[in-house]
């Protein structure tokens, strides 16, 4: 690997200045924190489904409501998602979402974690409306997190990013099924790198995103320090016929904790992506992100900015990597 004098990135996301945008004061029921929600437009709003944390340190799942995204939100009066007892796996809570429109079953799916006797295990509900939701279990044995299907099959196949522990270590999986219930062809996609930024662990953000040039994967990454664990944000670009591929993954991270907000609340240090939206005609795209661990917040970037920057990276001389 060459060593390059390195700037910060040349692409940045914008935080909102409204931020944050939903956390426990607003919730129409007491909570401890609201945050890691996943995103999608759904009949001309935006929806998040939001992880929403007790007093006994268990999570169900709401959704919160806005016109354009950003103001306005109306959070339900009643939770979305409630851990169900018919469902062992769901014994101590569930959290983290991440939602697509899968476009072959015309339905949303719905990855969440749930967390066993056993230890977090990623689990899949479908929906035609976000209002009825039809539980499918748990789709691979823990400790699994962070995962999320592809909003389309790629080569007849579904394909899933997730992040399980194996031999303790921590590096983002990729996963095909023909049903989405068997699972096969497991391997590595992004691993973690000693010394770097990302060094302890690696996980999903929101769901791939298609581009002309590929998938856009924003992920983040985890860097343990004497004063607690670290979370920033980074770029990858999978190729767009065979995602099992790396086309880019760039060096430096691109946004991290910097605000009071991100700073300061249950977990400090944390900006853990979890859901976008992106409008076509702006090419604005919104970062929704759990801020330490207590809030909902919001960044936003041009869509085409972030891929230019990731093609913009020269290879370097480990596979997937580009300083």
């Amino acid at each position: 690997m060459i060593y390059h004098n390195h700037q910060r990135p040349n692409i940045t996301f914008e935080r909102y200045k409204g931020n944050p945008i939903l956390n426990p004061d607003r919730w129409p029921y007491p909570a401890n924190a609201t945050f890691n929600p996943g995103a999608i437009r759904h009949n001309g709003e935006t929806l998040l489904l939001v992880r929403v944390e007790d007093m006994r340190g268990f999570s169900h799942l709401t959704f919160a409501r806005s016109g354009d995204g950003k103001t306005n939100w109306l959070i339900d009066e009643q939770p979305t998602l409630l851990p169900d007892p018919n469902y062992n796996e769901e014994r101590w809570g569930i959290e983290d979402p991440r939602i697509v429109w899968l476009e072959d079953l015309q339905q949303y799916a719905v990855t969440y974690v749930s967390f066993s006797k056993d230890g977090p295990v990623v689990s899949l509900a479908l929906s035609d409306d976000l209002h009825h939701f039809e539980r499918r279990g748990a789709m691979l044995p823990p400790e699994d997190k962070d995962a999320s299907l592809f909003p389309r099959k790629v080569n007849d196949k579904y394909m899933m990013i997730h992040r399980p522990i194996i031999r303790g270590e921590a590096h983002i999986w990729v996963a095909c099924s023909p049903d989405l219930v068997h699972w096969g062809e497991h391997q590595i996609l992004l691993p973690v790198r000693p010394g770097w930024w990302d060094s302890t662990r690696v996980g999903l953000g929101p769901p791939p995103i298609e581009t002309s040039e590929g998938w856009l994967i924003i992920y983040h990454g985890v860097r343990m320090t004497v004063s607690g664990s670290l979370y920033r944000v980074g770029l990858a670009l999978l190729d767009l016929e065979d995602p099992r591929k790396i086309r880019k993954r760039c060096d430096q991270w691109v946004f991290g904790p910097h605000e009071d907000y991100e700073r300061v609340g249950d977990v400090p240090g944390v900006t853990f992506p979890t859901g976008t939206v992106h409008d076509p005609k702006t090419d604005e795209l919104i970062m929704y992100y759990g801020a330490a661990d207590s809030s909902v917040c919001l960044a936003s970037a041009k869509l085409q900015d972030l891929v230019d920057h990731l093609l913009s990276c020269n290879d370097s001389e480990e596979e997937g990597f580009c300083t």
